[in-house]
């Protein structure tokens, strides 16, 4: 990946300033690597720039000094470029970064929507630039952001599934990901597997469904608390169904139990009963306050309207996801389909199952 091996400290260039992205930016600060943070708005890392330090509470405590970036070109000069903002945000930071990122220079996309490597490779090919893009599964925290300089870090996921496109780059992406944040990264087939690895957008789907009146009301109410047993029903079929596509295409993914074990390290029992668990050690955290929330507007039309495009492909329809995106577009008055600009931008739409699977293997789409 054009990058010494060994302990020396790198400087990971972060687009984001979410809960997510400081938490991330924390982590790599405590491993003793120099995190460099960009608000695309330049809102979120506001008060950052002025001074003032970085604050992680919860599962990782302590003070930290990242830097701040300006611009996109400004982050491009870390050595290593890692995305960490929501589905929706993605396809423009992309279109700000792909004229400044380098041979050869790592981009990480924490978590992975709708096929943005391609979409990201395809506009570096036309520059005549080739690069490793190693995509995760999921985050590598569980975040929130109480105030601008502060990440309330409820849990350090202890397994992360990850690939790199192309697939030839596999064993360093892998080994650059473990240098950064250590041995939790699970090697999956693929840039496809990755896409069917995200659990967020089925989880959230069951959650906000069953409780959008909480989240319409702004009530204050607990997430692990209120994934009862019906709740806990739905998430379990939306999972068989996303695992039953990626055994037809013969890929091997993580099931909800395993995922909800691993990130929140609860024995493996019914999903009703182990949120109830969370709820019970006080981690269960708060269900969304609004009806604004990402559970939606990102998971709907990044997360759901995906699976459901691959089970298309796959000859294997994910009907329960497919409901998610009409019933939510229905809820809110909206086309989520049509909000999801990655997989208009790729032309997912005249792949077939093998054109897609070739793409995810070499990160080269065919000719339009």
């Amino acid at each position: 990946m054009g990058l010494a091996t060994g302990t020396e400290r790198l400087t990971v260039g972060i687009a984001g300033a979410g809960a997510v992205a400081f938490a991330t930016a924390a982590y790599l600060e405590s491993r003793g690597h120099h995190a460099v943070l960009w608000s695309p708005s330049g809102a979120g890392t506001a008060r950052l720039a002025a001074g003032e330090p970085l604050q992680a509470r919860g599962a990782l405590e302590g003070v930290f000094h990242p830097g701040t970036a300006a611009s996109a070109r400004d982050l491009a000069r870390a050595d290593v470029v890692l995305i960490a903002l929501p589905g929706y945000g993605h396809k423009a930071v992309f279109d700000a970064l792909a004229p400044h990122l380098r041979e050869g220079q790592p981009v990480i996309v924490s978590s992975h929507a709708s096929f943005g490597a391609l979409y990201l490779l395809d506009l570096l090919a036309r520059r005549g630039v080739s690069l490793p893009v190693t995509v995760w599964g999921t985050t590598l925290a569980t975040a929130r952001r109480p105030d601008p300089v502060t990440a309330q870090v409820n849990t350090i996921r202890s397994k992360i599934d990850l690939a790199t496109v192309p697939a030839s780059a596999r064993e360093a992406g892998l080994a650059l990901c473990q240098r950064l944040f250590g041995d939790r990264f699970v090697a999956r087939e693929g840039l496809l597997a990755i896409s069917l690895s995200n659990l967020n957008p089925q989880n959230h789907m069951g959650i906000a469904l069953c409780n959008m009146t909480r989240m319409e009301h702004g009530e204050t109410w607990s997430q692990g608390g209120n994934v009862t047993p019906n709740v806990g029903r739905l998430m379990e079929a939306l999972d068989a169904e996303r695992v039953a596509i990626a055994g037809a295409l013969g890929l091997k993914v993580r099931t909800i139990f395993e995922h909800y074990h691993l990130s929140y390290h609860v024995p493996v029992a019914s999903i009703a009963e182990m949120n109830a668990e969370l709820h019970a050690k006080g981690i269960g955290g708060q269900g969304p306050a609004t009806a604004d929330s990402r559970y939606v507007t990102e998971d709907v039309p990044y997360g759901l309207l995906v699976t459901a495009a691959i089970g298309d492909l796959a000859g294997h329809p994910a009907v329960l996801h497919r409901a998610g995106v009409e019933i939510f577009s229905a809820l809110y008055g909206r086309d989520f389909a049509a909000e999801n600009t990655l997989l208009a931008a790729i032309g997912l739409e005249r792949l077939s199952l093998s054109q897609l699977q070739d793409a995810c293997r070499e990160g080269v789409l065919p000719p339009r």
